[in-house]
């Protein structure tokens, strides 16, 4: 099996855990769950665009960054202009929980993209109980009438979609509800990056979809360049959080941008 196989197989059986440790009603009954969610479609266009994340390790990477916490990075992020933030919530491969969203939602007033590997229907009232405004779907791990079914319980919860795909043959997966189309620039398989594959994708994408580029933009050159091939949003984790201070790299980012 390739990593994303791996990632899936356990992920089925930590949504068993959590369903046997957690009801939906006691999710429904939660904090959070009856909050008015924020619009990544209102602040995706504003700021700097950049959905910035907080990430503590991957498979690719290993280790990346484990002595921050999220609130202290987050709140970086918002200060210096991030439009959106993202929060890896997958444990055993990427070192994140439900608390590192938990713990910053009260205060953070920029939409919080819950970033996992969403593939059955209870996750969903998960990310709504968190804090969550935006779900990440990854067609690579469904297929079409998944992403379509999971867009409509996502809209129903008032949380908005985040489709990422990588091949053109994942193009299928997009219907006219989704609200934005991420296009990864790393290869979930291999993790090879092509910025160039993205934009010829990107150049097949509806014309009226707003796109986001994800993963692997190490440099101002890089967010530049996919900026002027058109690009609404950039996903950037990896080069902020490598980082002994990921705000502080983010403000150094952002301020470069508009020198």
């Amino acid at each position: 099996m390739n990593i994303l196989d791996t990632i899936i197989e356990r992920k089925k059986q930590e949504i068993l855990d959590s369903k046997s440790k957690i009801s939906l009603q006691q999710l429904k009954d939660s904090e959070f769950f009856g909050r008015t969610t924020y619009s990544l479609k209102g602040t995706i266009q504003s700021k700097s665009g950049i959905i910035a994340e907080f990430k503590r390790k991957s498979p690719s990477k290993g280790i990346i960054n484990d002595k921050v916490s999220p609130l202290e990075v987050v709140s970086e992020y918002e200060k210096f202009g991030a439009s959106a933030v993202s929060i890896l919530t997958d444990q055993d491969f990427f070192g994140g929980s439900f608390d590192d969203i938990l713990s910053v939602r009260k205060s953070v007033n920029i939409p919080i993209l819950r970033k996992d590997f969403m593939i059955d229907e209870y996750q969903f009232f998960e990310a709504k109980s968190m804090g969550a405004d935006v779900i990440l779907l990854i067609a690579a791990c469904l297929s079409p009438n998944q992403v379509s079914e999971f867009t409509e319980l996502a809209h129903q919860l008032d949380l908005e979609v985040l489709l990422e795909i990588h091949t053109e043959e994942e193009l299928l997966h997009i219907n006219k509800n989704i609200d934005f189309v991420g296009i990864n620039n790393r290869n979930l398989k291999d993790f090879k990056v092509d910025l160039q594959h993205s934009v010829n994708l990107k150049n097949q994408l509806p014309y009226d979809i707003l796109s986001i580029a994800e993963s692997g933009i190490y440099s101002e050159q890089d967010f530049k360049f996919l900026k002027e091939k058109g690009f609404n949003g950039f996903l950037m984790g990896e080069y902020f959080m490598k980082n002994e201070n990921p705000g502080n790299k983010f403000k150094e980012f952002v301020s470069s941008l508009i020198k």
